[in-house]
């Protein structure tokens, strides 16, 4: 092939909670295959290996809080020599923390209202329960729940603050680049990987695209996570935009195929601009 070398970063052997990680990898790093010269190789093998590639498509690679050091050296590296990154290392989500929801929420976007500083409490509605919640967290490592009466002896540092919202159910968008692709949704609040098939309105296209642009990712894929509130509106939950699990074994053919038409193509795009 004289397509491109690409170097697929996964952790095949990471377990998480309802999902199948290196079920997908495999097929979609097979499907990559067809295309470009492809090999993968684990997180922490990344930054060693990288330069004898065109690209670095960072896929399911597991949460970063596990190897933290390991992560932010590849990044420094991968930025220093000028690697094409795939997704794009500019992300302003969860790549990034999740301050960027304390911006957004400050800003007025449809968010969950989030606060990281005790005098902003009384900031937050009026809830039974709230969510502590790491910055820099993952898979809900380190999350717990607290009683409004307790909130008040809340040590804010290093965490974010949230109402637990009563939802009537959790909905992301799959997009490659600004380019929905597809919608899941979980009809059942207590089963979150229990996913189904979506068909987004109008609006609720505006609601994920406002988040995607904002964003601004030149490449890579990006899920937006979000919750239909008591009063119909959605609220964004998270902006995934470094691993996103994508459930492409959820999806009917035509967005399977459709999504690795888009993600080729973006892929080319990448292999075309100068390092």
């Amino acid at each position: 092939m004289d397509n491109g070398s690409i170097l697929y970063v996964t952790d095949l052997g990471y377990e998480a909670r309802g999902r199948r990680y290196c079920d997908e990898d495999i097929w979609l790093s097979g499907r990559l295959r067809e295309t470009f010269d492809l090999a993968l190789c684990h997180p922490r093998d990344a930054a060693a290996l990288m330069g004898r590639f065109d690209a670095v498509v960072v896929r399911n690679s597991g949460p970063v809080i596990h190897y933290r050091e390991a992560y932010e050296a590849f990044r420094a590296a991968a930025r220093d020599d000028g690697v094409r990154m795939f997704n794009s290392l500019s992300g302003k989500g969860d790549m990034s923390g999740k301050e960027y929801l304390l911006e957004l929420f400050r800003e007025g976007y449809p968010v969950i209202p989030t606060v990281a500083r005790r005098e902003d409490f009384d900031a937050l509605p009026e809830a039974d329960e709230y969510v502590v919640k790491p910055l820099l967290g993952a898979d809900s490592v380190g999350l717990r729940f607290v009683g409004r009466d307790e909130l008040a002896g809340v040590d804010p540092a290093g965490m974010l603050v949230q109402p637990r919202i009563p939802f009537a159910y959790e909905v992301s968008f799959y997009f490659v680049g600004r380019s929905f692709q597809y919608a899941l949704y979980a009809p059942h609040p207590e089963a979150r990987w229990v996913l189904e098939p979506y068909e987004p309105t109008a609006a609720d296209l505006e609601f994920a695209q406002r988040f995607v642009d904002w964003n601004d990712l030149p490449y890579g894929i990006q899920r937006v996570d979000a919750c239909r509130a008591p009063g119909g509106e959605l609220l964004l939950v998270e902006l995934e935009d470094l691993n996103p699990y994508l459930s492409l074994d959820l999806v009917g053919e035509r967005e399977r195929e459709g999504f690795v038409a888009a993600m080729r193509a973006s892929l080319g795009e990448l292999l075309l601009e100068r390092r």
